[in-house]
């Protein structure tokens, strides 16, 4: 088995580069430090990246200099096999290739693009180079525009032409297939490649989005001036309408995700295209591109000025209506780095399609026992996507809510809920650019189970003096309201917080989801991710100042929560003595707490008192507790009380370089609820829904 793997596509307009994205998302579950190489990539503009290399480098902060990821562009290597110095061409690539080879764990190769007349050439390249590399090889064909045949034929030519010239395939993705039976073609092409170690062959759907340009694509394409709509340049573009007959006609060719083009003098049909996108009766195109080096009178800018934000992008270019149709027919949609909703529907698509953990087991020769940050979230929506849950999100309305929404929904990790006005939620995505259309929306007085809300929520809490009118305004709330869908199994957990307080966000869950059996406390834990592991750290967030009695559950929660995780749990309860060095109230608090914690799980590794240091360093263990199965070793940190593990945590997640801390998890309820930060990122809402999602999975098992 090798430690890298050539990737090359036997076409063009295969979707490689979702594939190489895919590939390296499985790699970086495995291995520590992987690598990008593309040993000959098409010359790029000036001033510009390769954009496969650019897009992982970024998406991914690979860290390596972009220099090291290439050795030729085409242009050069035809120029040196046309003096007949194939040799040093090989000889180069290779050595940049052995460089690489000495500093990361797994090199993943990407071939050529076949953009220019020379298939066969390009064909060959490949292969010679995944040779004298002694790299595995994944062969990409296209299904768009063919029948199963000629699908399955195409893919057995590209692959028996591989072995042929020596290259050792390990895998075939037929990529962008469209209405044809997946396993029917997978069949196939298994029976014509038989051999000793069957051929890995997979199907991965068409997704029309990666395929089609967005507005930027067009801008750079075509030298374009931004006009309006700067910050809507990632809307994507599915079809192009030339515009040249009257507003009633030209009307009804409007579709969705289209581009319209007309002449710069035509500001009629520039009215009736904004007129358009802000009116709910027609689709919504993507943008306008105005030709003839022509723009609108000075009072159409102004009325457009006028307008709170431009509701599309609108370009103009020099070149003729003719010109500019021409040369756009010859465009097709890349993946840039900063596309988050094409980089979530290609690996969500590669998902759909690639057994990853087959193939992983296939190419990877050593995996690594660390763990990093990127693999950690990965893995993340990984088990979440497993047994897909449904998790509420009663702030519906907030931007990066939905950002969230769209990216989970790509991915297929949960069923989503939003709560709010269905159509005030639908109006903001769209002009965010968004697509939260598989999500559930929910008004909560328009609820089919408002009524029962609300005579449930009066019920349990008639104890406190509540009346019924304060139980409807209660469950009016989206925070009540979306924690009371948890409680009566219409949501499986609920994720709340990012405008709205802690205390809002846990105070009804406090008031009627409750503790668990046998739990008396609620807690947090955050899950540190460092650049080589991930650590618990308990509790946080939620207790100021626990008793011993709290500090033994917590211990014990926090072990619970970190195998669910998939940290092993030994656990380390921290003081400022470890065993008997030092003397105080505080010390024979945690003392007790080990005590009671030892009494409560014996089976869980656990030591206590003990000071950070000889929890975590082995080598300070050695000196301070030779004889600890946990000393040195600790994976669950509990602190004293909320003033040092708050800080601890803080201190840590910015002390250490590339470390990311995910929470506060909260532990103890009897369904799961969870809290975002004010600060949260599109990033933590996702981490902190996909944990939610993990522990109602957890939760259904005990269950």
């Amino acid at each position: 088995m090798s430690k890298s793997l050539y990737i090359t596509a036997a076409e063009a307009r295969s979707g490689k580069s979702a594939i190489v994205l895919g590939l390296m998302q499985l790699l970086l579950r495995q291995v520590d430090r992987a690598a990008i190489f593309r040993p000959i990539i098409n010359r790029p503009p000036k001033g510009e990246r390769d954009r496969d290399i650019d897009l992982i480098l970024s998406h991914f902060k690979l860290d390596m200099p972009y220099e090291r990821t290439f050795a030729y562009t085409l242009n050069e290597v035809r120029v040196l096999l046309n003096e007949g110095k194939e040799a040093l061409v090989l000889e180069n690539i290779l050595r940049k290739y052995k460089e690489l080879e000495k500093e990361y764990d797994f090199i993943l190769c990407e071939g050529t693009d076949y953009l220019g007349d020379e298939a066969a050439l390009e064909f060959d390249i490949n292969a010679e180079i995944a040779v004298t590399l002694c790299c595995p090889v994944l062969c990409v064909t296209r299904g768009k525009g063919r029948d199963a045949e000629e699908i399955v034929s195409f893919t057995q030519r590209a692959v028996e032409a591989l072995e042929e010239k020596g290259a050792e395939v390990v895998a075939a993705v037929i990529n962008r297939l469209e209405a044809v039976d997946p396993k029917a073609v997978i069949e196939g092409v298994s029976e014509r490649i038989k051999r000793a170690e069957p051929l890995l062959i997979y199907a991965v759907p068409e997704k029309s989005a990666l395929g089609n340009p967005t507005m930027k694509d067009y801008k750079k394409w075509l030298g374009a001036t931004v006009l309006y709509g700067h910050g809507r340049l990632d809307a994507q573009v599915d079809k192009t309408v030339i515009a040249a007959m009257q507003i009633g006609n030209f009307l009804n060719y409007i579709v969705e995700g289209g581009l319209v083009i007309t002449p710069g003098d035509r500001a009629d049909i520039v009215l009736a295209s904004l007129a358009s996108r802000l009116s709910t009766s027609y689709p919504d195109i993507s943008g306008i591109i105005l030709t003839g080096g022509l723009e609108p009178p000075e009072s159409i800018h102004r009325l457009i000025e006028g307008w709170t934000g431009a509701p599309l992008t609108i370009l103009s270019v020099a070149e003729h209506t003719h010109q500019t149709s021409q040369r756009i027919s010859h465009l097709h949609g890349k993946i840039d780095p900063e596309d988050d909703a094409k980089i979530a529907t290609a690996l969500g698509a590669f998902e759909e399609g690639v057994n990853v953990e087959e193939l992983g087991r296939r190419i990877i020769a050593v995996c690594s026992a660390k763990v990093t940050p990127k693999m950690f979230e990965y893995n993340l929506i990984e088990k979440a996507k497993a047994d897909r849950q449904r998790i509420v999100l009663p702030e519906g309305g907030v931007e990066r809510i939905l950002k969230a929404a769209d990216i989970l929904l790509r991915r297929q990790a949960v069923d989503v809920i939003l709560v709010g006005n269905a159509d005030e939620i639908f109006a903001k995505a769209s002009l965010l650019g968004l697509n939260v259309d598989g999500a559930s929306i929910v008004n909560p007085v328009e609820y089919e189970h408002f009524d029962d809300y609300v005579e449930t929520y009066f019920k349990l809490r008639a104890h406190k003096g509540i009346r019924m009118e304060d139980a409807r305004d209660r469950m009016a709330d989206p925070t009540y309201f979306g924690t009371m869908m948890v409680y009566k199994g219409h949501a499986d957990g609920m994720v709340s917080g990012s405008v709205t307080t802690t205390a809002q966000t846990i105070r009804p869950a406090f008031e009627f989801i409750k503790t668990k059996p046998g739990a008396s406390i609620v807690s947090s834990v955050f899950l540190m991710c460092l650049k080589d592991r991930v650590l618990v750290f308990g509790d946080c967030a939620v207790n100021p100042n626990p008793n011993a009695k709290d500090l033994a559950e917590i211990a014990v929660s926090s072990a619970q929560t970190a195998a669910i995780f998939g940290v092993t749990p030994r656990v380390a309860m921290l003081s400022y003595s470890t065993g008997t060095s030092g003397r105080g109230e505080q010390v024979e608090k945690v003392v007790e707490a080990a005590r009671i914690a030892r009494e409560l799980a014996p089976d869980l590794p656990l030591e206590g008192p003990i000071q950070y240091d000889a929890a975590i360093d082995p080598e300070t263990a050695r000196t301070k507790m030779p004889d600890s199965e946990v000393a040195g070793r600790a994976t669950v940190f509990i602190f004293p009380d909320l003033n040092t593990g708050n800080n601890t945590y803080k201190a840590v997640q910015r002390a250490a370089q590339e470390s990311v801390a995910i929470g506060p998890v909260l532990q103890g309820l009897n369904r799961p609820v969870n809290d975002l930060s004010r600060g949260c990122t599109v990033a933590d809402i996702i981490n902190t829904v996909a944990i939610t999602a993990i522990q109602a999975q957890a939760e259904k098992e005990r269950a």
